[in-house]
Order: structure tokens, then C-alpha cells, then sequence
């Protein structure tokens, strides 16, 4: 039955053709079996009495990284970065080859959305390739690192696992525009602090408790937004609607930084992790002695003194400390049915040999940063290491980037991920450090064409013999048709609407909503910002199709181009210049004449502006354009 129910729990829904309906199916056959293994019946909180802790504590998650000795390859001209000795290893016990290096036109648009998520332009791929300067890669890796760019890139990432929102899943009154107005803020730090390479530990510090410690400066106090931004419901001064709101908490925070589903343990012990209710509610208690702040949108203006606007012009929506109190728990998750209170603290199973339960008169969240940003957690830069990972090669070294626990992945590469992990922390806990050792890798640097061998051994390319093919995020593909068509600004600051036809900034700065996400966001996959996503799934549909084709937005990026680019240029100039904007590349004999054909439709003497924005329209929903090789 258990083999059964991990194949269950571990199912996704993409790889069916009914995913939504196939989804639904194994969840409730999942229900089942645990309604027959009698896991319904025992929901009374529990001391994990009946866990065995020592077995708990040899799980390969909580084990202490450890890196170890470099493994020996017979290609020892292949390697570039310590990385690429696990890899190769690897693949040559599995009797594979790694793929040949990508074109250096390639590698370089690879490295360009990675890094900055933007398109490199023909003369960026045209200087790179004539450069033959031995450094001439790692030139351009350094660059982009440095770029503002880059924290917009990794922005994206984040903020789909803090679920960052405006508004509301319901309606506030006769608008839900304004429910979180200075939103934005948060996201701004979030971009500032990757530009700034803060160390992680940090990072998480400031987002779960930044306002607890006295060193924290005014600007990083908005960095709790990561908790304080998080859903809320109606009736909010009702017990099981906080209950909810606490649940969202400790989901959100320990799925982020330790992979854990805690969440289960909330009206029963967690049926696979050797994780409690009392585990749970000692963290729920830690959300519930915490309360919103929002001082200059709680009062009439009236009532708002000018020293209270000048606090908090920058850090609405934050969090502060209530009196800590320790939270009952409840039983079978009914708030009605409330039993002995449980201390607030960390898991047990996280805990080893420090204590369970924090000693402190506040809310713990000081506490439970401290414990989360540990160098002895095990899970921590393990799990950081692993979401960058997935970031550049498609998929995580841990296929399940928020669950380290039984019902996930195991790690293909568990060495690798624990030499990342332990290198990580050495260096800083640098983000920028392990984003260089990962895209200066020969690993990286692959093609996407692998080898017959290489496709029949290796299908789902989880030993990494070759680069995946990857599709553009919806931020990436609008960010690019904005930047190739000369439309694209860089200013940031408050959200705009993406329907908005002034509104050519970037697509991180566009306003996410709860109730009723953007259109666009939906068709190209943008997850659900009511929960913590670490994830995107990728469905191709006719509507994005038809999107591309007829919305108004992608006409007029094509008409800007055209615009810019072929008023009075011959046939032949102008399909090389819109072939350079928009792929950044020149066209090859067999394009340039079926462009040609295609603008001297129907006879005319000269191609019209219509057909030159056609042909531009066609080249930006290509797939070429869509797609990372």
C-alpha cells in the first residue's frame, strides 16, 4: 500500500493529457487508501511517540552535506567548473557522453534570458562570437551578474514563492485595487537584495523577522512583506479564519526555505515525515502572536500623525510581535475543539541536540529565522542550491523543489547537490557565487541536440546529457517582444495593469491580483498567487496562439519595429535589419527569398507597412523566439 501511495503523492499532472481531471482522480484514489491504512481515524495530536526518531534522523535530507572528493572522469579535458566532475562521472558509468558545446551564438542567448531574462541583441551575439579572447565567456558572465537586470531576472523566481499579490482572492468593498498599495516595495527589495548579492542567510533573516533584529536599516524592514503580504480572508477577527491565515504562514515559509510540507500535520500527524501536529502548532503559534501592520492605511488621515505617514511612507504591510503566546492545539484542526497548547518551536526532526521549543517572550519568528538561517541546518542551503539549479537546467537535481521529504524526489546527483550546498555557505552564501559556478560549467554550456544514445538512455535528460529545451517564461517572452521592438523601459517603481498600452515596463513590475490575474498571465502558464509556487507548469494551447496573433499588444510591438526599422529601406536591407532585431540573427538564403515573396503579395510594386508588420509578427511568435535551446 505505501509504494502505492508514493507513487500516488509524487504523481504530476502534466504528464497526462487530462491533467486537471487525471489530478483530481489520483488525490481522491490518495484519499482512499489513506482512509483504508486507518490515517482518518487517528487525528489526535501526538508527542511522535510512535516515531523512531533515530530512523527519522538517517533520512538523506536532514543529514549534515558533506563535500567530498572530486570524482575521477577519463575525459579530463571536458570539465570546466568542480560541478562538471559529478556530472561527467555520471554519465560515463551510465555509458553516456555528454552533448557537444552549443554555438557560442547560442550559449550567449542562453546566458543573456538566465541572467537578465532579456534578449542579447545581434551585436551583442556578433561581438561575442569574433571574440576570441580566452576570457571572452566569462567577460560577459560578469557583466550580466553586475547588471540591474539581474535582479528583475531572479525577482520572478522569488516572488512566486512568496505568493506576492495586490489584492485579494474576494472583493474589498467596490474595489481590490488597493488592498496592498505599497506591495511593490517588497518586491523593489526583493529585486535590490539579488543586485546587491545579500548573503541568503540574511535574506531570510530580514523576510521572516527583519523587524526583530536592532541592526536591520529602514529600507529592510519592508522585507517582511514576505509574511505580511499573504493572503487574507473575510472575517478576519473569527478564530478558524485566522487558523487559516496561520496555515498559509507556515506552509509558505517552510516549503520555501526547507522543502518540508509542515501543512500536513495540521489536523494529524504527517503520514511519511516524522513531523507532528504539535510540530505544526509550535509554528503556528509563532504566526499567531504576529499581526499586520499597516498604520497609514488602518486610521482616517486624519488621524494619522505626520511622524506616523514618515514611518511608514516605506513599510506598510508589514509585520510586528504581539505577546508571544503559545498556540492550542486543535483538534482534527477544528478550532472548536481546542486541546493542550504547544510550545512555540521548531520540528523536532530539524532540531537534533538544540531544543524544540523557543524561550522567549516574543512571537519566536527571531528564533525561527535564526534556526532556518543556521549553517548547520541541513536543509537550507540545500534547498537554495537546488531551486537555482532547476533555474538554469530546467529541472532540479531534487525534482520536487519544495519537498525534501518522503514523498519527494529523491536527488539524482546527491553528491553534487551536497558539494553546492557546503560550497555555498563557504563562499558567503552568495547567490551571484553559485549562479557563476552553474552557468560556467561545460555542463551548461552544452547543446540541446543530444545523441541517439543520448535520447534512447537518457529520455528525460535527468543525468544531464544535454541542455533541455526550454520555453520562455511569460515574463521573458513580453519582456523580449518589448525590447526588440524598441518599446521596452526599464523604470520600475508602482504596478501598472498589463492591459495598460502605456505600460511597456518590464513584466515583473506589473500588477499580480488574486482575484482576477491578467489574462495573459493565465494563458502562459504565470502559477496562482494564493500559494507558495515552486514551480510553472508549461501547456501549449490555442489561445496562446491566438494571442499572438491578434491582441493588440503584439500588433503594436510589430508596427514599433517596422516603424523604426524599414521606412525607406529597400526589400533586401529591410528583412536582414528585422531578421537582426527580432532573432537576432541574419536570414539564410531560403528566408530571404520567402520573405521576399511574401512582401510583393499581392503584385504591388513595393511591400506595404501591413505586410512588413506581418512579417515582423510572424518572426516574434516564432518559435525560435519562444524558445531557449
Amino acid at each position: 500500500m505505501e509504494p502505492l501511495l508514493r507513487y500516488i503523492f509524487r504523481h504530476e499532472d502534466s504528464t497526462f493529457e487530462c491533467g486537471l481531471l487525471r489530478g483530481r482522480f489520483f488525490l481522491i484514489l490518495g484519499l482512499f487508501c489513506l482512509f483504508l491504512l486507518g490515517a482518518v481515524s487517528n487525528l489526535a495530536d501526538s508527542n511522535g511517540d510512535g516515531i523512531d526518531w533515530d530512523e527519522a534522523a538517517s533520512f538523506w535530507a536532514v543529514q549534515t552535506p558533506v563535500s567530498g572528493q572530486r570524482p575521477s572522469v577519463k575525459s579530463n579535458d571536458w570539465p570546466r567548473q568542480r560541478l562538471d566532475f559529478f556530472i561527467l562521472s555520471l554519465l560515463e558509468n551510465k555509458g553516456l557522453e555528454p552533448a557537444q558545446e552549443a554555438s557560442r551564438s547560442m550559449i550567449l542567448r542562453r546566458l543573456y534570458f538566465d541572467l537578465t531574462g532579456l534578449p542579447p541583441s545581434y551585436e551583442d551575439i556578433l561581438d561575442f562570437v569574433q571574440d576570441s579572447s580566452p576570457d571572452a565567456y566569462q567577460q560577459r558572465v560578469d557583466r550580466l551578474l553586475e547588471s540591474p537586470r539581474f535582479g528583475e531576472r531572479m525577482a520572478s523566481m522569488w516572488l512566486n514563492l512568496a505568493r506576492y499579490a495586490e489584492d485579494q482572492a474576494h472583493q474589498v468593498g467596490n474595489d481590490t485595487k488597493d488592498f496592498y498599495p505599497n506591495a511593490y516595495r517588497y518586491r523593489q527589495w526583493v529585486i535590490d537584495a539579488f543586485n546587491r548579492d545579500l548573503r541568503y542567510t540574511d535574506f531570510i533573516k530580514l523576510q521572516l523577522a527583519g523587524d526583530l533584529y536592532e541592526d536591520t536599516s529602514h529600507e529592510d524592514l519592508v522585507a517582511t512583506g514576505f509574511i505580511g503580504l499573504g493572503p487574507k480572508y473575510y472575517n478576519r477577527g473569527r478564530l478558524e479564519v485566522k487558523a487559516e491565515e496561520w496555515a498559509d504562514q507556515v506552509d509558505t515559509v517552510m516549503r520555501t526555505f526547507q522543502g518540508l510540507t509542515v501543512s500536513c500535520a495540521r489536523c494529524h500527524d504527517h503520514k511519511f515525515d516524522p513531523i507532528t501536529m504539535r510540530d505544526y502548532y509550535g509554528l503556528a503559534g509563532v504566526f499567531s502572536s504576529t499581526e499586520l501592520v499597516n498604520v497609514a492605511y488602518d486610521k482616517p488621515s486624519d488621524q494619522v500623525s505626520k511622524e506616523d505617514l514618515k514611518a511608514h511612507r516605506f513599510t506598510a504591510h508589514l509585520v510586528k510581535d504581539r505577546k508571544g503566546e503559545d498556540l492550542a492545539i486543535f483538534q482534527r484542526g477544528n478550532v472548536d475543539q481546542p486541546g493542550d497548547k504547544a510550545p512555540r518551536g521548531f520540528p523536532r526532526w530539524l532540531s537534533s541536540d538544540q531544543s524544540v521549543s523557543f524561550k522567549t517572550e516574543e512571537s519566536g519568528r527571531r528564533e525561527l529565522a535564526d534556526r532556518i538561517a543556521a549553517k548547520e541546518n541541513p536543509l537550507t542551503a540545500r534547498i537554495y542550491a537546488n531551486r537555482l539549479w532547476s533555474l538554469f537546467f530546467g529541472r532540479g537535481l531534487v525534482g520536487s523543489l519544495s519537498n525534501f521529504g518522503a514523498l519527494g524526489d529523491e536527488p539524482t546527483h546527491p553528491k553534487l547537490l551536497d558539494d553546492l550546498a557546503v560550497r555555498f555557505i563557504k563562499n558567503s552564501a552568495s547567490t551571484k557565487y553559485l549562479v557563476r559556478e552553474m552557468v560556467m560549467s561545460s555542463t551548461y554550456r552544452q547543446s540541446s541536440l543530444g545523441g541517439s544514445d543520448s535520447l534512447q538512455k537518457d529520455p528525460d535528460n535527468q543525468w544531464l546529457s544535454r541542455m533541455p529545451r526550454r520555453r520562455l517564461s511569460v515574463e521573458m517572452w513580453r519582456d523580449s517582444l518589448l525590447a526588440v521592438s524598441g518599446n521596452l523601459h526599464l523604470k520600475g517603481g508602482p504596478s501598472l495593469e498589463l492591459n495598460d498600452p502605456e505600460n511597456v515596463r518590464r513584466t515583473v513590475f506589473a500588477r499580480v491580483s488574486r482575484l482576477k490575474l491578467n489574462d495573459l498571465l493565465i494563458q502562459m502558464d504565470y502559477p496562482d498567487a494564493n500559494v507558495h509556487a515552486d514551480k510553472r507548469s508549461v501547456t501549449t494551447t490555442p489561445l496562446q496562439k491566438l494571442f499572438a496573433m491578434n491582441s493588440p499588444f503584439m500588433l503594436r510591438q510589430a508596427d514599433k519595429l517596422v516603424k523604426k526599422l524599414v521606412d525607406q529601406t529597400g526589400i533586401k536591407e529591410g528583412v536582414q535589419k528585422v531578421y537582426q532585431r527580432i532573432l537576432a540573427r541574419a536570414p539564410d538564403e531560403t528566408e530571404h527569398t520567402l520573405a521576399k515573396a511574401f512582401l510583393m503579395k499581392p503584385g504591388k510594386e513595393s511591400p506595404t507597412k501591413e505586410r512588413w508588420g506581418l512579417l515582423a509578427q510572424a518572426l516574434m511568435i516564432s518559435n525560435e523566439m519562444l524558445y531557449l535551446d
